[in-house]
């Protein structure tokens, strides 16, 4: 079966009912073991220095692992996506666009899924079949958020890894579920506990530092909420609701305001003590830690990363000394 590499979160429905295998070219780069090289080798290709190291990563993960083709996310995610398709194109690699239509119209919105559907030769029946398919295991997912924020059995990390392969389920929904049903077999043997520990939210696109979930509870703390890797699970909405309409009510695609409104619920429903803000090196992202600082009531740590790997000094300085004040503030 062909494999097509994906830019971010796309209609992966629309893929498994056309029988290809999706892929994540974000989790295939930075999970590789050569990630750095990755990077260099779109750096030798021209790719700037001052560019975010996951377009390097995908453009170099598309041509050397073994993908057939590209969704490429042109409106809604990275600014620099539709650079890179051209490149990829001039490469010869072949490049379906998709974009989440800023203006929020279901009619917008059906067109770029219809005009996927298109594409891969399939209807709507198949397509909302596969969504259906997909739904328990989503829900599935909703349950193992619980047992990270409501009986701390599951941790941060956990959470993250679970929720983020919801964009592509590992390419084969039936192991995926296999793997995760023995995942929440292991988690829920753990003691459920009523955590004093600082209970942090985590905003922003999921972080190229390998360790920072691993930091922060070496410093005292839990990430109880992932923002991002939350929505990408669509696990919020109920199995009547159409595959339009679904993805029109992803948050991550569209305006911060409807982010920052997900998050103040959070806030309140989990109980958070802070909010880690991750924002990439070179992305335009960063600009919304403006709002997000006049926006959010409790206590926000911006953390930016930039090359794949361990968190340098000053970061771990700056998250220690954060947990401290929190641990203060709690007390």
């Amino acid at each position: 079966m062909k494999k097509v590499g994906l830019t971010t979160t796309v209609p992966v429905e629309v893929l498994f009912a056309a029988g290809v295998i999706p892929v994540d070219l974000n989790n295939i780069f930075v999970t590789s073991g050569k990630a750095l090289e990755y990077i260099e080798y779109s750096e030798v290709e021209g790719f700037p220095r001052n560019l975010c190291a996951w377009i390097k990563g995908l453009y170099a993960t598309a041509l050397l692992e073994d993908i057939d083709m590209v969704v490429g996310v042109t409106e809604g995610d990275c600014s620099n996506t539709k650079a890179l398709i051209e490149v990829w194109q001039s490469k010869g690699k072949e490049v379906i666009p998709f974009g989440f239509p800023q203006n929020k119209r279901y009619e917008t919105m059906k067109e770029e899924i219809n005009h996927l559907m298109d594409y891969f030769s399939v209807d709507l029946q198949a397509v909302e079949k596969v969504k259906e398919k997909l739904y328990p295991i989503r829900q599935r997912i909703k349950y193992l958020d619980e047992l990270t924020w409501k009986t701390n059995q599951a941790t941060g990390f956990e959470n993250h890894l679970w929720q983020v392969s919801c964009s592509d389920f590992n390419g084969n929904p039936i192991t995926f579920l296999e793997d995760l049903e023995n995942t929440i077999k292991e988690i829920e043997k753990r003691p459920a506990t009523s955590s004093k520990e600082i209970r942090l939210g985590y905003m922003g696109v999921p972080p190229i530092i390998e360790d920072l979930y691993t930091l922060v509870e070496g410093n005292g703390g839990r990430i109880v909420y992932n923002e991002v890797q939350r929505a990408f699970t669509m696990a919020k909405e109920p199995i009547d609701t159409d595959i339009y309409q679904m993805y029109l009510n992803f948050t991550y695609p569209y305006d911060l305001e409807r982010r920052l409104n997900e998050i103040k619920h959070a806030i309140e429903e989990r109980q958070l003590d802070g909010i880690i803000h991750y924002t990439q090196s070179f992305c335009y992202r960063g600009i919304e830690d403006i709002l997000v600082k006049q926006k959010i009531i409790i206590p926000v740590l911006t953390i930016e990363g930039d090359l794949p790997g361990r968190a340098d000094a000053r970061t771990k300085l700056r998250l220690e000394s954060f947990m401290d004040m929190l641990q203060d503030l709690k007390e």
